[in-house]
């Protein structure tokens, strides 16, 4: 206490401190959150056969999986929505937000992958109709992407909303960073990974590696509007293009598949 009343500079910046640290333990906790799931996904194995998998031409590189699901799930979709609901927030309540949306994600992605993947293996859908299935779907989410892109090189507009929490599940986590064709794009790839430990352990990775960028792209989310916010828009409908392509030629592969 002194004469121009008590010092709470320190505390405060403890508290920064603190709730920055504890960010950061959040994100590698979905990380590992992550792997550990996929640890789970490699117990049941796909109702294939070891040579109905080898004869499959179809593959998903990692490099693929993260371009179609950056598109899907990734962040030039959550921007413009998260700055339109936070714009007057202050920095520590957006964190909260952000960080409670991806934990929401990161349990709704492997809900879903675990239960979605149980269906498919108990119908037993072959490889080439479920190579198919994931074409229609980076085809049709490419298209739409193109004809109406995610980032507008323009500010939101303005929302006045009072900091509220509870708008990480809903409409942030869902469906905003959760997509519908997210989950099933999800569902397809950890299915088409079967038994294969290490194609699971990929298809996980990416998918925390793709909401980490979330994250950090709502905390930096003016920043990245403000100066890279055009650039945005263009990375989006070249993204867009080449999944297009990518899922017409599984889709040409699957159908030639089917034939013979």
């Amino acid at each position: 206490m002194n004469a121009f009343g008590p010092i709470r500079a320190p505390q405060s910046i403890r508290e920064r401190k603190r709730k920055r640290l504890s960010a950061y333990q959040s994100i590698f906790r979905i990380l590992f959150l992550s792997i550990f799931l996929a640890a789970c996904l490699h117990r049941q194995s796909f109702a294939q056969s070891t040579a109905g998998t080898d004869i499959l031409t179809v593959q998903f590189g990692a490099r693929k999986i993260f371009f179609m699901l950056f598109l899907m799930i990734g962040p030039i979709k959550v921007l413009v929505p998260f700055l339109a609901i936070t714009r007057n927030w202050p920095p520590a309540y957006r964190r909260r937000l952000a960080t409670r949306a991806i934990f929401f994600s990161v349990a709704a992605l492997a809900i879903a992958g675990l239960l979605g993947r149980s269906m498919l293996e108990n119908f037993e859908i072959s490889l080439p109709v479920l190579a198919m299935t994931a074409g229609i779907i980076l085809f049709l989410v490419a298209l739409r992407s193109i004809l109406q892109p995610a980032v507008a090189p323009d500010q939101p507009p303005e929302i006045e909303q009072a900091p509220n929490l509870a708008l990480a599940i809903n409409p942030l986590a869902f469906p905003t960073i959760v997509t519908p064709y997210g989950i099933a794009a999800v569902i397809v790839f950890s299915t088409f990974a079967g038994s294969r430990q290490g194609e699971g352990l990929t298809v996980a990775v990416i998918v925390a590696l793709i909401l980490a960028l979330d994250w950090v792209a709502m905390i930096f989310a003016p920043t990245i509007l403000k100066w890279t916010g055009t650039a945005l828009q263009v990375l989006a409908v070249v993204l867009g293009v080449t999944q297009a392509a990518l899922g017409l030629q599984i889709i040409f592969r699957s159908i030639t598949m089917i034939a013979l």
